[in-house]
């Protein structure tokens, strides 16, 4: 069975929005340590969890790309 694998843009695409959530998820992170309102704090943690929901779904995507790397 053939490996299926992301075209060369949707590599591209699928790379800069797992960039895009690491972001989202470090900025979040950090902010929660200087925040004292509960409610946004309860809001950015909520972020956080989403923020790794969906870098662990781009994951798998990601080993579908396509690489110069050989196996």
């Amino acid at each position: 069975m053939e490996k299926k694998s992301l075209a060369y843009h949707e590599t591209m695409e699928t790379h800069e929005v797992l960039n895009l959530k690491t972001v989202c998820l470090l900025k979040s992170k950090l902010m929660q340590g200087l925040c004292f309102d509960n409610d946004l704090k309860a809001l950015m943690e909520k972020d956080v969890q989403q923020s790794i929901a969906a870098i662990n779904e781009l994951k798998d995507f990601y080993k579908g790309a396509r690489t110069n790397y050989i196996e």
